[in-house]
């Protein structure tokens, strides 16, 4: 039975121990499963009461609820997402398996799992939009991209699964709403301020999982907009692409584009097949698409730092020997680097260990499943592999002797930047190279013959899983994470193929490497240029910067954010993230000192992992981090819950997933704003 809203004054006995949960989404949901697996050994039989706080539905939370377009995918296959833990994540707590989204859809449509309600949704009652993502879920196979409406589902049956496992004793309430502020002593019960509510809530504990967060415009986007608003043109700072009003951006004229990866393909889809364009000669993969357009697309002028879009996701799976990891990047280093003397710098001490990583995955795919393709036998290249230092002439030495194909020698500066010091006589000329580049990446990224690359994608997985326990990396601007991103969180395979279509029907034209973009005071219009095409220029009187925002606490929009930094209850890293401890999750204070009752997870934080979700089989360092914060949780409050017991005999035992009034369906309550 899904958990209801709270109808107003919290009338829960004050004696019983209880949490508050900031964000119901994915990260919110995933840390209440960890609670439902740990709660019997963790926290017995006693009471305890879990208030979610969120004004969007529970389970899929903003980013994935259902209200948004259906030509939206999600950028993994449904056999690479799940909610539920297995037996490669180290945890302490119980694995407790569960469908990946893929056997989820089968369950569905075999009729041996119920569709969740859908909560918050405007559609939800609509039998006709019920059948259409039903049919959704029937025709979804292992290696198809679903919608994100899929998704939403997944999550939305996730939540109600977890619910339900919790034990009598522990009823979880929640509240469609935003909360606004936390406060109390470090050594009390906590209160936090909801908006649309006279009295807060009381718990002994607070978890922040509040997910992706806006951000008040930076300096150059405040300039922008101010120049924007004086000459009549129009500026979209950095937002999530569903929620931005794209209507305003006229047919057929030039609009800049800044940004070139996840948040550019969503814009790129609501602005083409979301204004009544279609594709035709999609009969087979090496099929070459055409776009038809409706007349009503804006011309799109898109650039970057690297000037190219993110990588395709691999179109293939494993077969054979998986790489050994972590070899070079595993808890032994990590341990090391934590106990040095002060803080790793990331250029010096981590970056080379990671470069060695991605190198070992590299070879060892090349050597055991290509072995034709090399000259010498993998023993002896592991171990002049392991002695020599990562970019040194040695290894290049080895490499060189070793792999004679360079297409099959790993370069990761190329691969990161790989239209460094490429220029090109014209616009026109730029277009044939990128679509050259693109058509290129797409034909590697789908050919097994090239499955070293598969290794690599495993070995950032893993130095990721290993990274995310030094909290902070020192890494300046986030260079790592926005490289991860690049390579292995990028677009499906037919979002590429789109974008060639796009570019070929001239609907989207390529701005280059190092795209910059200047407000042009004297002719009022923003003008951009790059790198790759010296001296030429692009103007355009609409300008969008495709990227999530940078919501770090100084410009955060979240009142509740911007209240804990301001109120030194919350520190910052260098990197403008949310300090916490990244053993189990606890607010770092300004002090220094980790927070006893507070405790925050997601990417807003130092300790933030790839994902809420993640591949079957993959370790889930999010599962790792939701465990130990759950744990640390129920064995915080079972000690407050004892001493309650022997303070209270007697006290009445509140039912399960019960409600103080009138009962409301989850699914009857709309979502409210942000």
């Amino acid at each position: 039975m899904p958990a209801s809203p709270d109808p107003d004054p919290l009338r829960t006995p004050p004696v019983t121990p209880s949490v508050v949960v900031i964000g119901a989404g994915p990260r919110g949901t995933g840390f209440l499963e960890r609670i439902a697996a740990n709660v019997p050994a963790l926290y017995g039989g006693l009471p305890l009461d879990i208030h979610l706080v969120d004004p969007f539905p529970p389970g899929a939370g903003r980013i994935w609820r259902r209200d948004q377009s259906p030509l939206l995918w999600m950028n993994s296959m449904a056999e690479d997402v799940t909610m539920f833990t297995d037996e490669s994540v180290a945890l302490e707590g119980p694995v407790r398996a569960g469908p990946a989204l893929d056997a989820w859809a089968r369950d569905i449509t075999a009729g041996r799992a119920r569709l969740a309600a859908e909560t918050g949704t405007p559609s939800a009652g609509d039998a006709a939009d019920r059948a259409g993502l039903l049919a959704e879920i029937a025709a979804l196979t292992g290696q198809s991209f679903p919608s994100r409406r899929v998704q939403s589902a997944y999550l939305s049956w996730v939540y109600e699964r977890t619910v339900a496992a919790l034990p009598p004793g522990v009823r979880v309430r929640l509240h469609p709403t935003e909360a606004l502020r936390v406060r109390g002593e470090r050594g009390g019960r906590q209160r936090v301020t909801l908006a649309g509510r006279a009295e807060p809530l009381e718990a002994d504990l607070v978890v922040l999982t509040l997910g992706h967060l806006d951000a008040e415009p930076d300096r150059e986007q405040v300039e922008l907009a101010g120049f924007a608003r004086r000459h009549g043109l129009l500026h979209l700072p950095p937002d999530f692409t569903a929620d931005s009003d794209l209507s305003a951006l006229p047919a057929g004229e030039p609009v800049l584009v800044r940004g070139f990866g996840l948040a550019f393909v969503d814009l790129m889809v609501l602005l083409t097949e979301g204004r009544g364009g279609r594709y035709t000669g999609a009969a087979a993969p090496s099929d070459e698409l055409v776009y038809h357009p409706s007349g009503r697309e804006p011309v799109l002028h898109v650039g970057s730092r690297r000037g190219v879009p993110y990588h395709s996701k691999i179109g293939y799976g494993l077969t054979g020997e998986r790489p050994p990891l972590p070899r070079f990047l595993g808890p032994a280093q990590i341990d090391a680097l934590r106990a040095g003397p002060g803080r790793p710098d990331y250029t010096r001490d981590i970056r080379p260990l990671v470069e060695k990583e991605l190198g070992f995955a590299h070879y060892h795919r090349l050597f055991t499943a290509h072995p034709e393709r090399t000259r010498v036998d993998w023993t002896d290249f592991e171990e002049k592999y392991a002695a020599a230092d990562p970019g040194s002439p040695a290894l290049d030495a080895l490499v060189g002797s070793a792999v004679p194909d360079p297409a099959d020698r790993l370069d990761l500066a190329a691969l990161d930047r790989p239209l460094e010091g490429a220029r090109f006589a014209s616009y026109d000329a730029l277009q044939d190279g990128l679509r050259a580049y693109i058509t290129h990446d797409l034909a590697r990224r789908h050919d097994p013959a090239h499955s070293a690359d598969l290794g690599v994608f495993l070995g950032l997985l893993s130095v990721y899983g290993q990274l995310v326990r030094l909290g902070d990396l020192g890494d300046p601007g986030g260079r790592w994470h926005g490289f991860f991103s690049y390579l292995a969180s990028g677009p499906p395979g037919p979002r590429l193929r789109q974008l060639l279509a796009l570019s070929r029907a001239g609907v989207v034209r390529f701005l280059g490497a190092d795209t910059t973009v200047e407000a042009d005071e004297r002719r009022g219009l923003f003008r951009a240029g790059s790198a790759s095409v010296p001296g030429e220029y692009v103007e355009a009187r609409a300008l969008v910067e495709a990227r999530l925002p940078d919501a770090s606490p100084e410009r955060t929009l979240s009142p509740l954010l911007r209240a804990l930094y301001d109120e030194g209850a919350a520190a910052i890293s260098p990197g403008g993230l949310v300090l916490v401890d990244p053993g189990d999750g606890r607010l770092v204070e300004r002090d220094g000192r980790p927070h006893p009752r507070r405790f925050s997870l997601g990417p807003y934080t130092t300790a933030r992992s790839s994902g809420a979700f993640t591949r079957p089989g993959t370790g889930g360092p999010a599962f790792r981090q939701n465990d130990a914060t759950a744990r640390a949780v129920l064995t915080l409050l079972a000690g407050a819950s004892a001493r309650t017991a022997r303070a209270v005999p007697g006290r009445r035992v509140p039912s399960p997933h019960s409600t103080d009034g009138p009962d409301q369906p989850v699914g009857s309550r709309k979502a409210g704003p942000s």
